[in-house]
């Protein structure tokens, strides 16, 4: 997953972030209402973690303005506003969820989960797509009765892919779903090629058809034959 934790609060901003990433999740930061803009601006995230007071403004603002740009992130309140008007004013403009301060950081990854198989996987576990099958708890990619032995990157991209199909992705968002916004700074996608090369490689050896389309200077596209 990729997630935007917007938190101004420095300890709970890095038990989030150490808690997500140990899993293997993209987790990028916004400590004040200016950079939070800027990030929901360019990027997309599977899950926005968004705390309501902020250095420089108001975070129910920030939703408002992820409505008017019609993202479809999945937006998670984390606030110590436990009124019930805070919680009907976050969920009335938008937001999937509203966890407050404190909680536990297995419930607010359970919340985030359950936010985020409903956005991309209809609501269920497992995802599937032809011959593939993938258990989303379990992290299992199963190709009819073979199981693949995948990278975490090459797992991300499969699930990226599927959760996508049909859609062309630019190199540049790929890379940046996967490797966050310090991508920016990479001047080639050299490993981008690699990790499809290698998980296009296995899936056909394990009787998939090729569905990873190359678009000539654009970037991807996950399709039916």
């Amino acid at each position: 997953m990729k997630i935007l934790l917007i938190e101004d609060e420095v300890s709970l901003r890095e038990s989030i972030i150490a808690y997500f990433t140990g899993e293997g999740n993209i987790c990028e930061t916004a400590v004040d209402f200016k950079s939070a803009i800027e990030k929901i601006g360019i990027y997309n995230y599977d899950c926005i973690l968004l705390d309501l007071t902020l250095p420089g403004g108001d975070g129910m603002e920030i939703l408002r303005n992820l409505k008017k740009m019609n993202k479809k992130d999945g937006v998670l309140i984390i606030s110590a506003r436990h009124s019930l008007d805070d919680k009907l004013d976050g969920l009335n403009l938008g937001a999937d969820d509203y966890l407050i301060k404190p909680f536990h950081l297995s419930e607010l990854k359970a919340r985030v989960m359950a936010i985020v198989r409903r956005k991309s996987y209809n609501g269920s576990n497992v995802m599937v797509f032809n011959e593939i099958s993938i258990d989303t708890l379990a992290m299992r990619v199963d190709v009819a009765d073979h199981t693949l032995i995948l990278t975490r990157k090459e797992y991300d991209l499969l699930v990226y892919f599927i959760s996508n199909r049909g859609k062309v992705i630019s190199k540049n968002a790929l890379a940046e779903h996967l490797w966050g916004d310090e991508i920016d700074l990479v001047d080639h996608f050299d490993f981008i090629y690699t990790h499809i090369k290698n998980l296009r490689k296995k899936m056909m050896e394990a009787g998939c058809p090729d569905y990873i389309k190359s678009m000539y200077g654009i970037g991807y596209k996950f399709e039916s034959q």
